[in-house]
């Protein structure tokens, strides 16, 4: 592993907070650009975090507001990333288009005290924390996520919180720590990746 870049990525659920509030919550953290990593930056039962309404909010609160779900959402649109209809957060990790949204996370991340959005109040629930800050992590860049009280939670408190959730120890005599995690990361996957049901039938018709 690459010795810690020095850059601080943080990540959000909008949740259903009022935007006032989601506001607050990211001036609370210093936050001056928004990456939405969401596949579909619309929401139907929070319409203030609607893609245009969204961006028009931050805008005026100072916040820069990036679209980010094409290269970095967790529904692909390449079927090779997919199995028995699933998405394979894995195979996801290695496309091209991935790499470049990860690539530009970095490098704005040097100019730019960055948040990574996506809908899920809980870190654990959502492909921010179990795809996205994971690839970052692998660039040496330290992960922080903003919990829907307002607190933080750096990435090693999260990750163990992830061990206990999936029933896995937090360290094992036979296993290392990233052995474990990498297990951890599996079946989380397994309980939260984007089903599409059109490819599902292909594979069970």
């Amino acid at each position: 592993m690459s010795h810690d870049s020095g850059l601080t990525v943080l990540t959000v659920g909008h949740s259903n907070h009022p935007i006032e509030r989601f506001i607050a919550l990211l001036k609370r953290s210093s936050v001056t650009a928004i990456a939405d990593v969401r596949s579909s930056p619309f929401s139907r039962h929070n319409p203030q975090f609607n893609k245009e309404l969204l961006s028009a909010e931050l805008a005026r609160a100072g916040i820069v507001y990036v679209f980010m779900g094409k290269e970095l959402g967790a529904r692909s649109n390449d079927p090779s990333c997919y199995e028995d209809g699933r998405v394979q957060y894995s195979r996801l990790a290695k496309t091209s288009l991935f790499k470049s949204g990860i690539d530009r996370v970095v490098v704005g991340a040097k100019k730019y005290r960055i948040a990574l959005m996506c809908a899920e109040k809980e870190p654990l629930d959502c492909h921010r924390t179990l795809l996205v800050s994971r690839a970052l992590e692998a660039q040496s860049v330290s992960i922080v996520h903003i919990l829907s009280n307002g607190g933080l939670e750096a990435q090693d408190a999260t990750t163990s919180r992830l061990l206990d959730m999936v029933g896995l120890p937090q360290e094992d005599m036979f296993r290392t720590r990233t052995q474990l995690l990498d297990e951890a990361y599996k079946l989380r996957e397994q309980k939260v990746a984007y089903v599409d049901a059109s490819l599902a039938e292909q594979v069970n018709p």
